[in-house]
């Protein structure tokens, strides 16, 4: 059930007053650990950096225990919480084995039903891939591996752009992303141009800067704010949207699952409003299933829901 939200959510400001923990030599130090003493070792690694963090961080500590609270039948101590940041930290490392190219690392799975998502991209459909701070979205990335004709392309925000970029050039100087960055005047125009030239448009649809676009979904139990601008562009650009998510499975193992969630195609002005708005249901309802599937992917470390109020 949706609610509309007019007042500034707390929860949504949260997330962007949190520092990102490290910096550029860190990340070149990670990198060079994880690419020369290898994947197993790399691993053990990060069990006293997770520890670290877990004694470091009473927000994310906290915010995780509140999350996995709302699993049914699920645990939410301190072993619980400790998997959770370690799967955090696991996936993180692995962003650097995807984006060095080294996917013979990995067993890479995709579900995609009826190969609905992938026989319209490969006959050229551009389409939104609507992702969420949830799993690997580098797992994600990787089908444009598989299928050499597809290009992915990145909408963000300004200074999200501003961070990936920098932190593809701390792990990978050679990597390359194509990014689009929201707040640059031919963002739009682009977005445009890359859906008719075929791209797949990957958008983490989970939060927003600004609370005036937001509605308030049911989630887990309790109403969270979403932001309803991805789904009215998708409208307004007549594309189809599919939910993406990239599941760690433990191991080397990935899931990646491409679900459909609105086709725009023929949607009229007059029923943009409204069918954005039940775009937006049915991705939040998407979502939610892969929670309670496979909750520690969740990686929004933060107070979703706002239930503190403003995090200091």
């Amino acid at each position: 059930m949706e609610r509309p939200t007019s007042a500034p959510d707390d929860n949504q400001k949260n997330w962007t007053t949190q520092k990102e923990r490290g910096n550029r030599l860190a990340l070149r130090l990670i990198a060079w650990i994880a690419l020369h003493l290898g994947r197993r070792v790399s691993r053990w690694v990060l069990v006293p950096v997770v520890a670290y963090f877990y004694l470091s961080s009473p927000l994310a500590r906290r915010a995780s225990e509140k999350y996995l609270s709302r699993i049914p039948g699920g645990d939410h101590g301190v072993l619980a919480v400790f998997r959770h940041l370690y799967t955090f930290a696991a996936v993180t490392l692995d962003r650097i084995y995807f984006l060095n190219g080294r996917l013979d690392l990995f067993e890479v799975k995709i579900e995609d039903k009826d190969n609905r998502a992938l026989g319209m991209a490969t006959r050229g459909v551009g389409m939104f891939l609507m992702g969420a701070h949830m799993g690997s979205f580098e797992s994600v990335r990787s089908i444009a591996k598989q299928y050499p004709s597809l290009k992915m392309v990145l909408l963000m925000y300004e200074e999200n752009a501003r961070n990936i970029k920098q932190l593809l050039n701390a792990i990978n100087p050679e990597a390359q992303q194509d990014i689009i960055a929201l707040g640059q005047p031919s963002a739009m125009l682009q977005v445009r141009d890359q859906l008719k030239e075929g791209a797949l448009v990957g958008v983490l649809a989970d939060r927003s800067i600004e609370a005036a676009g937001n509605i308030s979904v049911d989630f887990l139990g309790q109403p969270a704010a979403f932001p309803l601008g991805p789904f009215r562009l998708a409208a307004m650009l007549k594309h189809p949207v599919f939910h993406m998510v990239g599941i760690y499975q433990g191991g080397n193992r990935y899931t990646i699952h491409l679900e459909p969630v609105m086709d725009f195609a023929h949607t009229v002005p007059t029923e943009r409003e409204e069918a954005s708005r039940a775009a937006l249901v049915r991705y939040v309802g998407l979502l939610e299933l892969h929670c309670l599937q496979t909750p520690y992917n969740w990686f929004n470390f933060f107070d979703f829901w706002g239930d503190d109020g403003p995090s200091p």
